[in-house]
């Protein structure tokens, strides 16, 4: 375990250090999760609930300190012997209340784990999502500059024909409208592209100088799913909240055991010794201390963990009931998603985009097709290239939902 954290570390710091180096950080999915499980700060900072409840359990099993006073010291007298009491005393809890108090607090770690737990499966998921959707405005980015690009050698031959009179200038106009167009979608998935830069900046705890650009395949391999009724007993038994709800309810029967613990007064032992306070010389003797439980017999505070038991059993039937409904939704959505992406990775047409691109540009300027034919292929073009790359995303944060709802990598 120790060998892998280090090549973790050192993994994590020659990225960073090739970063800086290039100006920009490459990462793929499995790298920038690598770089978060390190580095994001709000990570750190929920491990330190775990480490303050395993201080509270050590707390509770700790006995109450004994008391010593010393009292009755004569001032007044001259020469000795001089008057003064010494007394010991001991509090001793009854009814197993600290033996209760220590598993309630076990199980309030139990349930710092799992706070731990649901942070980490959702700020992981954030992390994907953010990586997909760069990645997604990554490849729209390319395809825009590819249009551009053939737009721009375009518009150049177009204005050498333009004195010729192949071409008119409306048309050339046209082609000039279309490539403002082009810039202004341009600019804006820049402006997207940055937001998303930054909040995985944010995630991995990187710099604001930090260029991060994601590595993603072009394409997603779909695996086969197990049923649905699997993937529903896999959610039983491995959400994190479900489990946390379950503890939930165990704390609140165990507070109600110790509530009711509360009812035995504890025990206060004392041992005394006074020199001259008395008519002996020297007196030693014990007691015993402890309150009546006449008026005050912990009713309220029993009554009200009762209620919280009943409570969190209604919290625990509701957190189940929604966790079905989740993953029913989320397997529908994924079955949706990845027969779509289906059907666009295996349509040969979306393969051949870019060379048409070139095509239908040299059969503008031979006159083959006119213009009106021309613009319309370029946002086709256009469009089918984002459906190629939505569809990519959409499954992939299909897939991750459905992760979510499960609460394992499926």
């Amino acid at each position: 375990m120790t060998r892998i954290y280090i090549i973790l570390l050192a993994l994590t710091g020659w990225l960073m250090t090739a970063g800086a180096q290039e100006g920009a950080l490459k990462l793929s999915a499995v790298q920038a999760e690598r770089i978060f499980l390190e580095q994001n700060l709000l990570l750190l900072a929920e491990r330190m609930n775990v480490e303050a409840a395993e201080a509270a359990v050590v707390q509770a099993g700790l006995w109450d300190n004994p008391e010593l006073s010393v009292g009755d010291i004569n001032f007044w007298q001259e020469g000795e012997p001089r008057q003064f009491s010494v007394e010991l005393s001991q509090m001793i809890s009854t009814g197993g209340k600290r033996g209760r108090l220590v598993g309630r607090e076990k199980v309030s770690r139990e349930i710092a784990l799992l706070d731990f737990e649901i942070v980490l499966l959702e700020m992981k998921a954030a992390l994907r999502e953010t990586v997909y959707e760069m990645a997604y405005l990554q490849s729209c980015r390319q395809a825009l500059e590819l249009s551009e690009q053939s737009l721009r050698r375009l518009i150049e031959a177009c204005r050498k024909q333009l004195a010729s009179g192949n071409i008119s200038g409306p048309e050339l106009l046209r082609l000039e409208s279309a490539l403002l167009e082009l810039a202004s979608m341009k600019n804006g998935s820049h402006t997207a592209f940055r937001e998303q830069q930054r909040k995985l900046r944010s995630l991995l705890n990187l710099k604001p100088n930090v260029d991060v650009v994601v590595d993603e395949p072009d394409t997603v391999k779909t695996a086969e799913l197990p049923p649905a009724e699997e993937l529903l007993q896999m959610a039983l038994e491995g959400r994190p909240d479900l489990k946390q709800a379950y503890r939930q309810r165990l704390y609140h029967e165990k507070s109600l055991a110790y509530e009711r613990a509360m009812r035995l007064p504890d025990l206060n032992l004392r041992a005394t010794y006074d020199r001259y306070g008395g008519v002996w010389r020297d007196f030693a003797g014990v007691g015993i201390s402890f309150d009546l439980p006449l008026p005050n017999r912990n009713q309220g505070n029993i009554r009200a963990a009762a209620a919280a038991v009943n409570r969190s059993d209604y919290l625990l039937r509701n957190r189940e009931n929604m966790l079905r409904n989740e993953v029913d939704e989320a397997l529908a959505n994924y079955s949706q998603a990845s027969a779509f992406y289906a059907m666009v990775s295996n349509n040969e047409l979306f393969g051949e985009l870019d060379a048409m691109l070139e095509v239908y540009a040299r059969r503008l300027l031979s006159k083959d097709i006119g213009m009106p034919e021309y613009i319309d292929f370029l946002y086709s073009y256009k469009t089918n290239k984002e459906i190629m790359f939505s569809a990519r995303k959409q499954l992939l944060q299909a897939r991750e939902q459905l992760r979510l709802a499960v609460g394992s990598d499926i």
